[in-house]
């Protein structure tokens, strides 16, 4: 014969009106969404910075391959057009890691503060449904000698069933009424507390691409050949490439 688990009974009386759970569900829900919102902005926060700066570190490397290159050497040209490109890569580099670590100070670390406060409140959550459940089986105990013969034993255990169910019920309406209290504070709040970050990010973005632009500016002015345009030096390699498609050490078997 298989054990049979004890299974608390529901009380009949409705302890907790449904408008009340319904409140609290809706609330809870939010918070839990939003608690989904700031760990995965705060993912893609990350992921983009790194990005950023595998992309700068990147650039920064080609310039210097470039520059360790032996045509250099042999075109100063071409050393003069790669330096500058060099250059314009470290001062690059060096605005996008300002960037980067303005982004981190300002938005991601704040985004991990705020993220560090939702254990604390699933917990206050958690508590709550632990009080509700031992307020549900004593209102169901209480219930149970209520409709039993009122004898002297009886009437004992009632006496003693409500007076365990008093503390308990009053320390569950006291943790309800506080997190319907809290939880559309906690939630209303984000808006002032992410506005400066979000604001930040924008002005971080603004003054690197500003700084972009004119750091292209002062190499296009450096490299560029007046006069012969996109199309022009697209025609003038593949003339070049063709060149070289002639040489017998590349021609086709």
């Amino acid at each position: 014969m298989s054990w049979i688990p004890f299974k608390i009974g529901q009380p009949k009386k409705q302890i907790v009106p449904k408008t009340v759970e319904r409140d609290f569900e809706r609330e809870y829900g939010k918070l839990q969404q939003l608690e989904d919102q700031t760990k995965k902005l705060q993912k893609d926060m990350k992921k983009s910075t790194d990005a950023d700066v595998a992309m700068s570190k990147s650039a920064v490397k080609i310039s210097s391959d470039l520059l360790s290159n032996p045509l250099c050497e042999q075109d100063p040209d071409f050393l003069t057009m790669v330096t500058a490109l060099d250059t314009a890569m470290k001062r690059m580099d060096s605005f996008n890691q300002e960037k980067v670590n303005q982004i981190q100070k300002t938005v991601i670390e704040p985004l991990k503060k705020f993220s560090s406060v939702f254990p604390s409140l699933n917990m206050a959550v958690k508590r709550r449904e632990q009080t509700l459940q031992d307020y549900k089986r004593l209102q169901s105990k209480v219930e149970k000698y209520e409709e039993k013969e009122k004898t002297g034993p009886i009437l004992a255990k009632l006496h003693q069933a409500r007076e365990e169910l008093r503390p308990v019920k009053e320390d569950f309406e006291a943790k309800n009424k506080q997190l319907l209290e809290e939880m559309p504070k906690f939630y209303s709040s984000r808006i002032d507390y992410f506005e400066p970050s979000f604001e930040s990010l924008i002005r971080a973005q603004v003054v690197y691409y500003t700084e972009m632009h004119k750091i292209f500016r002062d190499l296009t002015e450096q490299i560029d050949e007046p006069g012969l345009t996109d199309e022009q030096r697209e025609k003038e390699n593949e003339a070049k490439l063709s060149e070289l498609r002639a040489l017998s050490i590349v021609a086709d078997d």
